[in-house]
């Protein structure tokens, strides 16, 4: 009974809002639409009837008059909306219509009209009529459709290619689609296309001076989307077309993300102009790139001696602190700061949490790190490059801390003074000579750190550092070997390699020496991809025993390797499989640090979510196995 009531109170609810319905009124036409209406129903009356002659005009008519109407991007024309009721009369008249003249005109009509009507998935109907009608002028029909067609296209190539059948007749609707979008501010969708039917070699000749920039922006800008070697495709694609239009800069830029040394250096040689010149050899510093070109010989060289002797001065950044500085005082910021103006202490007055003082050893250290932080490049600060003269030793800020804390103090005038190497390393000089191998071992890091990134033509850093390599004090190896790494990073220095790779392949030096030896040298020949460096690394890892390789320090070794093939991708496919085969206390964590490294800075979207998988994976295991759960998260 109640369900009948209900029933009743919904029959008159009903009825009101079917008579609401009914009283709407029905879209006012003005007198020249419900004129053109009628034309349009008269066209697809004569469209059916038996005489070419009279269907032949009837689609003219149609024709013209969808051609003559301005189509929108949020509109449908009228003339498409009014034959939109006829879709099925106009397809069976079709159907049922010999081949010829008439019959192409009626597809072409039919595929701009099924464009505008939202069909079934995968049925691509538009695409299927302009098949059978006329595929060429394609450009009259309007942006819209072009967009339309072009997604139909992406789509049934995709299946004919899964199915191996021919493909032919897509590409030719392919090579009349890029060229109109490329003339249309459409370059993107160009792009799309040709990645979607594997034909991006045909956009080279549809880009000049006018599309360039947008074709290129987007080009390097999919690439991280793209798997390879597409992605590596797309960025020589770019390049091309920046050398093409003689844009340098922006061709390096390309080339030093393809990370590829002989495209690097065609790029610089490419270039005549004396200051566009000088440009891309500080863009090569910022880079580091200083390997990858040689003025003496080869395609980059130069002829004129001064010009030489200054690219080499920029590319080697034996200038970068002067500039450094100049720009500080052009800002008026070259007043030192202390580690309070960072704290804000003074905020905190009277709001300090309870509980044990700060031990003053600590806070010193913390006080270290935040004054070379905020000092860095400036080559003064209020700490450690104060002078002490006619005072005690004990009174400088080095002699306030202890142990690590005087190599963490010392090596921070490293930092406060980088890259100023004529400036910076009297002040670490006498360090070196301390009877106290803590600051010694800082005094080295300085050393590392002042010449890092930085050429000189003088090398010191070889020469003060080698020595202390073999020393028998351990912090000392390990301040000297860090500051070889740090002083040559990038440079791929062949004494490097002969000073360290014994440290790495002697089983009797303790894993601390073995890890930052192979940290450096992937700190030197990064990116380098180096066969011998790589061969001693694995050798390494595969000499040392389980209790070895699950502590801290094999993860520099891990670490190291990784570095060597930062950035190459795919390049690190053989020492990939080779890691796998290591022991299984270090195994799965190499293999995760060398695809880190190798996809390092690429946007590479499939690696990020294979990264994403592994940190969403819960590890389960036994107690006797823990040391699993401890390396995978070391």
């Amino acid at each position: 009974m109640a369900v009948a009531k209900e029933e009743q109170k919904a029959a008159p609810d009903k009825q009101k809002q079917d008579g609401k319905k009914k009283q709407e009124p029905e879209e006012e036409l003005s007198d020249e639409d419900l004129e053109l209406k009628k034309n349009i129903e008269l066209m697809v009356e004569r469209v059916c009837d038996p005489d070419a002659a009279v269907v032949k005009t009837a689609l003219d008519c149609i024709t013209k008059e969808i051609h003559s109407t301005t189509s929108s991007m949020t509109a449908v024309p009228k003339p498409l909306k009014f034959l939109r009721p006829h879709l099925d009369t106009l397809i069976a008249t079709l159907e049922g219509m010999p081949a010829g003249a008439n019959r192409q005109l009626l597809a072409d009509v039919l595929s701009l009209l099924t464009s505008t009507v939202a069909g079934k998935e995968g049925e691509r109907e538009g695409l299927r009529y302009k098949l059978q009608g006329n595929t060429s002028d394609l450009e009259t029909w309007g942006h819209e459709y072009m967009r339309h067609l072009a997604g139909e296209i992406a789509e049934e190539y995709k299946v004919r290619h899964e199915q191996e059948q021919p493909v032919d007749e897509l590409l030719h609707l392919v090579a009349q689609i890029v060229p109109y979008h490329m003339t249309h501010n459409a370059e993107p969708e160009a792009v799309d296309l040709l990645l979607e039917v594997d034909q991006l070699g045909q956009l080279e000749q549809h880009v000049d001076d006018k599309n360039y920039a947008r074709t290129c922006l987007y080009l390097v800008s999919c690439c991280a989307y793209l798997p390879e070697p597409e992605d590596t495709q797309v960025l020589q694609l770019a390049h091309r077309v920046y050398m093409a239009q003689h844009k340098y800069h922006d061709a390096l830029r390309v080339a030093l993300r393809l990370n590829e040394p002989a495209t690097i250096e065609s790029t610089f040689a490419a270039c005549s102009d004396v200051l566009e010149r000088r440009q891309l050899g500080y863009l090569l510093a910022r880079h580091g790139a200083w390997g990858a070109i040689n003025l003496e010989e080869g395609p980059a060289a130069v002829e004129d001696e001064s010009e030489r002797d200054a690219l080499r001065e920029i590319i080697s950044n034996s200038k970068l602190s002067e500039h450094f500085l100049a720009l500080a005082r052009d800002l008026d910021v070259m007043e030192p700061k202390v580690p309070e103006d960072v704290y804000k202490t003074h905020l905190t007055d009277g709001r300090q949490p309870q509980g044990a003082a700060l031990d003053s050893a600590r806070q010193n250290l913390a006080s270290t790190f935040v004054n070379a932080f905020v000092n860095a490049g400036y080559g003064q600060d209020k700490l450690v490059t104060v002078s002490t003269e006619g005072q005690s030793d004990s009174v400088h800020w080095i002699f306030k801390n202890k142990d690590h804390g005087k190599t963490s103090a010392t090596a921070s005038l490293g930092l406060i003074s980088l890259w100023d190497v004529e400036g910076g390393l009297p002040l670490i000089d006498k360090y070196l000579y301390s009877n106290d191998n803590a600051i010694v071992a800082g005094a080295l890091l300085a050393t590392g750190l002042v010449n890092c990134g930085v050429q000189n033509e003088n090398d010191p850093a070889f020469a003060l550092i080698s020595d202390y390599v073999s020393n028998s004090d351990a912090g000392v190896r390990a301040g000297a070997i860090l500051g070889l790494g740090l002083a040559y990073a990038g440079t791929q220095r062949e004494e490097v390699q002969e000073l360290l790779v014994p440290l790495v392949l002697d089983s009797d030096q303790s894993m601390e020496v073995a890890g930052l030896a192979a940290l450096s040298l992937g700190l030197v020949f990064t990116s380098s991809c180096k066969e011998d460096v790589v061969e001693a690394l694995l050798t390494a890892l595969m000499s040392r025993g389980e209790a070895e390789l699950s502590g801290v320090w094999a993860k520099f070794l891990v670490l190291g390797l990784g570095l060597l093939f930062l950035g190459k991708q795919e390049v690190v496919e053989p020492t990939l499989e080779i890691a796998k085969t290591l022991a299984e206390v270090v195994s799965k964590y190499s293999q995760v640090v060398l695809d880190g490294c190798a996809y390092a800075g690429t946007g590479n979207v499939l690696k990020v979510q294979e990264l994403l998988a592994l940190c969403g994976e819960h590890i389960e295991t036994e107690e006797a196995t823990a040391w699993k759960v401890s390396g995978m998260r070391a």
